[in-house]
């Protein structure tokens, strides 16, 4: 049973309650314990549509109710109105809740509802996912960066791309390509290129955790004219990032290895 699940810190006894749910990056299997207990112990689930089909056939009695993609805000609205009923809610989301998730969002709506509770559960963000299909390429320090610029100016985009590489972190790319965005991994690598090798270790996972799950290795320069979407999860290499049978790694620094 989930700790706060009917009681506020202070032992007051609540029923608006709402969860944001990391449902990690791909079906059932692949969420946490305690994600799937949230999901158990509530009345309704509310998210994108994608996410929502990922777990209906899981919990055939829950109400669901859904937003379009561009709606988050109104997404996070329509929780907060189905708590304050006195349902048990949750908000879920892919990947980790707050990794590029609701969280934050919902803590920002969630300023008009102080009757409400709001609980954070953590899952399996992209990244993590992603590099356990690749081998071990985020042993050492490394950063994610999303390449969408709906949210982000593309000038701070290019900005931490180019700071990340002349630091040498790994870098995690989320978001890399959409029809509008076809070119935006091409520049993203060539900024990479002023600071890093153009034979850096790189590799690409998409559809990670779901049914088409496919990995590649390749160098930088050769990602660079890569064509991937959405659903890919690009990850860049550092100067000390290598391939050890057929995996990528980036080693840890440990002596006499």
């Amino acid at each position: 049973m989930l700790p706060l699940l009917w009681r506020s810190g202070n032992g007051r006894y609540i029923l608006n309650k709402i969860y944001v749910v990391g449902i990690g990056p791909g079906g059932c299997d692949q969420m946490t314990g305690i994600a799937m207990e949230a999901l158990k112990a509530s009345d309704a689930i509310i998210g994108y549509t994608v996410y929502v089909d990922l777990v209906k056939d899981t919990f055939p009695d829950k109400e669901f109710l859904t937003t379009p993609m561009k709606k988050e805000v109104d997404r996070c609205v329509l929780a907060f109105e189905e708590a304050v009923k006195g349902k048990v809610v949750s908000m879920i989301c892919s990947g980790d809740a707050g990794v590029y998730g609701m969280a934050g969002l919902m803590y920002e709506v969630g300023v008009k509802y102080p009757q409400v509770e709001l609980e954070i559960i953590p899952g399996v963000t992209a990244a993590l996912g992603g590099a356990a299909v690749l081998g071990a390429p985020l042993i050492h320090d490394f950063c994610l960066i999303s390449l969408s610029d709906l949210l982000t100016p593309w000038e701070k985009i290019e900005a931490r791309l180019l700071g990340a590489s002349q630091a040498d972190f790994v870098i995690c790319l989320y978001n890399p390509s959409s029809r509008k965005r076809h070119d935006y991994l091409q520049k993203a690598c060539d900024l990479m290129m002023q600071y890093k090798s153009p034979e850096t270790v790189c590799g690409t996972v998409s559809m990670i955790g779901r049914e088409g799950e496919e990995y590649h290795l390749m160098t930088l320069k050769e990602l660079r004219d890569t064509k991937v979407d959405m659903f890919t999860t690009v990850f860049v290499g550092n100067s000390q990032t290598k391939v050890i049978n057929g995996k990528m790694v980036t080693p840890r620094g440990y002596r006499n290895v």
